[in-house]
């Protein structure tokens, strides 16, 4: 007989609370849980994939060994001491930074995942650690770092009640939500508009978000940072500025008003590609409103300025009296508070406290750029780095100058993948572990819950079990960490040992019963189990300033590292004309069914028309000799793709557009749906070169590109 099983989406951010039917022991069905009290019954197309996941036949589902060009099955226990004994010999001879780990975004989707990482990172040991962080949020994290005291003290959107949302670089009703948790978003935003509020939205292209929007305002990648700083220009020469009581614990207000005063819209207007008086209307409506909320994603992120931009984004929301406040950016109180938990283990975050070895970038959190990951293993000399564990992260696809690091993950003595599948970084890899994978494992959101925009708990069992060659990723994480702990691992860390006796007696479960029990609210595993379509714990509330995790509590708004930052900015107000006079700039887009570069094993998601295509405005396709549907070849200085173009307005003269997260065309690569909708990789574009220089994150916004008629073949 058919079951029906409550879950969670586990694909983005928005979490949706799902209803799984299970007949045999096989998931049969997906959809959205009407009685969920946070999501409501969304979902997105990509849920009812889930199990096509699950039952992919290109699915790893047993640890494999690369012997050659061919693939052979291996034990666990062969599995695990292998690896160990491998990683061991690399660090005994060339140190312990020798061995590097990269963890893609995947890692922050499952509770096992967040706390097993940290003990396979201190079993490992060195300073050779990357993750998708860098080619992301790095940038927001810094900020609330250096302004909050703490680097995952994100304000959030409080959509449901706010006046006037303004977006800068996102697309939420394609993302779901970003550092956003908000599932059902469209419908946020009609609401949001249908109670007299509006919607503006900033970005290069009008994107499905910018389609609905009262106003679209077309910016040029990368001007974000100037246009913010034009718009603080205006709230303080008009007095706009009216921080309420958040002065009383802010500092650096007046520095802040003299810093503004330097940047007035005529002086920003050519940098950002937005007028002088459009400028100020963004500002003054936004200044004006009776609640208002600046929000800014990853087109803000991935950006020359985008710590700078990160910064103002908060100082805009900060001296509008909109920080901290109902309808503003607000901060969550979750029920199992990482936030909290990290700052009594006393990791706050950290910021240069090392650089990398080749070009010298800032270690962040613990964390060195991805940008660097190719030239630290293809760079010979002291502290190369010879091996490589990933972890749900395919690096090759999602960092900048993927054909580079193919190259370079070529050469490694030795790379172990945790991955269900055969992909473009795994292929390269000397051993494969499986993990379970979506509706097999318990689920309970960590950090989503953290920046949602209400505060909710909702904990799964298992909908089904897992295959029996696979594990879960805690047991894979932990079982490493024994296994390295035993060869030397961890052994200059003290009480390391003592530390995985503990987590293997507790397990994920009780360990998350214990952040549970002793949280703000506080709540049970039993009481969610009780309560399977989870637990609504009321609407966001103040927080601050007891929830700063600076020194004296207090906000600081002008952060040495930010000003000095500036006069990188200033210099580059006008910016450079182009190398050659047919040269575009490229940015990203996001797309509904998919998800980065998962996802497209799953024919029901890459079925229909091309989802690989580059958007070109007509004047600058009709300049090229292309039409809609043609071929295209597109160079930038460390690669060229080929690729259909799509004939469109919605992106401007001068800005071409590409969906990251394909490239699924390389050799060795298991992946047989993906590999028929290959598309073209746009990290094959990407300049590891370009970089924030103030932090390090990947510049992917606005690389310089040639396109042309690709020849034929």
């Amino acid at each position: 007989m058919p079951e029906t099983r409550l879950h969670t989406c586990m694909l983005c951010e928005a979490t949706c609370g799902i209803s799984v039917q299970v007949e045999g022991g096989r998931v049969t069905g997906v959809r959205g849980d009407r009685e969920d009290p946070f999501s409501r019954g969304h979902v997105c197309p990509k849920a009812a994939a889930i199990p096509d996941v699950m039952d992919d036949p290109d699915r790893i589902r047993e640890p494999m060994r690369r012997v050659g060009d061919r693939w052979e099955p291996v034990s666990w226990d062969e599995a695990l001491a292998e690896a160990a004994d491998r990683i061991a010999a690399i660090q005994r001879e060339h140190g312990r930074s020798a061995v590097g780990m990269y963890v893609g975004n995947p890692a922050v989707h499952g509770h096992g995942a967040i706390l097993g990482i940290p003990l396979l990172s201190k079993a490992l040991g060195g300073r050779s650690r990357f993750s998708a962080t860098s080619v992301d949020q790095l940038p927001q994290m810094l900020a609330s770092l250096e302004m909050f005291g703490h680097q995952l003290l994100f304000p959030v959107p409080d959509v449901d009640r706010t006046g006037h949302f303004l977006v800068l670089g996102a697309n939420p009703i394609v993302s779901n939500g970003s550092l956003m948790t908000a599932p059902g978003i469209a419908h946020r935003l009609s609401a949001l508009r249908a109670r007299g509020g509006k919607l503006v939205v900033v970005d290069p292209r009008r994107t499905e978000t910018a389609a609905v929007a009262d106003r679209h305002v077309a910016i040029r990648p990368g001007g974000d940072a100037a246009l913010l700083l034009g718009m603080l220009h205006v709230v303080f020469a008009e007095g706009l500025s009216r921080p309420g009581r958040l002065a009383g614990f802010s500092d650096g207000l007046d520095r802040l008003t003299a810093i503004a005063a330097r940047f007035p819209p005529e002086r920003v207007s050519t940098r950002a590609g937005v007028a002088p008086e459009e400028i100020r209307t963004l500002a003054r409506d936004f200044a004006t409103a009776p609640t208002a909320v600046c929000y800014g994603r990853v087109g803000i992120s991935t950006q020359a300025y985008g710590a700078i931009a990160s910064w103002l984004v908060n100082v805009l929301n900060v001296v509008t009296g909109n920080l901290d406040q109902p309808g503003g950016a607000m901060f969550t109180t979750p029920a199992a508070d990482v936030v909290a938990l990290n700052a009594r283990l006393g990791t706050l975050g950290s910021f240069g406290r090392f650089a990398s070895r080749v070009r010298g970038l800032p270690e962040f959190g613990g964390e060195l750029p991805s940008a660097t990951l190719a030239e630290e293993i293809d760079t010979p000399g002291e502290g190369q780095i010879r091996g490589l564990v990933t972890f749900a992260g395919n690096p090759v696809l999602s960092t900048p100058n993927g054909g580079r690091l193919d190259r370079a993950l070529a050469g490694l003595d030795f790379q172990l993948s945790i991955d269900p599948y055969r992909n473009e970084t795994t292929r390269h890899a000397h051993l494969i572990l499986p993990p379970t994978f979506g509706l097999e494992r318990d689920h309970y959101d960590l950090v989503f819950n953290s920046v949602a925009i209400r505060n909710v708990a909702r904990y799964a069992r298992a909908a089904v079990a897992p295959p029996p060659g696979v594990r879960d990723d805690w047991d894979i994480l932990l079982g490493l960490a024994f296994a390295l702990r035993d060869r030397g691992g961890g052994a200059n860390r003290r009480g390391f040992g003592a530390t995985l006796r503990a987590a293997r007696a507790l397990g994920p479960k009780r360990i998350l019963g214990l952040l549970l029990r002793f949280g703000p609210h506080p709540l049970s595993i039993g009481m969610l189990e009780r309560a399977p379509h989870g637990i609504d714990l009321g609407p966001l509330r103040p927080r601050l300033p007891d929830r700063l995790f600076t020194p004296d509590r207090r906000i600081r708004l002008v952060p040495k590292v930010f000003e000095e930052g500036l006069a990188r900015l200033e210099a580059d107000l006008e910016p450079a004309p182009p190398s050659r006079p047919d040269e575009l700039l490229l940015i990203g887009r996001r797309q509904l069914r998919g998800n980065n570069s998962w996802m497209h094993n799953s024919e029901r998601l890459v079925k229909g028309p091309a989802g690989c295509t580059l958007q070109i405005h007509p004047d600058d396709a009709a300049a090229r000799g292309l039409s809609h549907g043609a071929v295209a070849r597109v160079r930038s200085r460390v690669g060229e793709i080929r690729v259909p173009v799509a004939v469109t307005d919605e992106v401007g003269r001068g800005v071409v557009c590409l969906p990251h997260g394909w490239g699924h065309g390389r050799p060795g690569v298991a992946l047989g749906v993906a590999a028929a909708h290959a598309g073209a990789s746009y990290n094959d574009l990407a300049d590891e070169g370009r970089v924030d220089a103030l932090c390090g994150n990947a510049d992917l916004s606005g690389v310089p590109v040639t396109v042309e008629a690709a020849p034929v073949a």
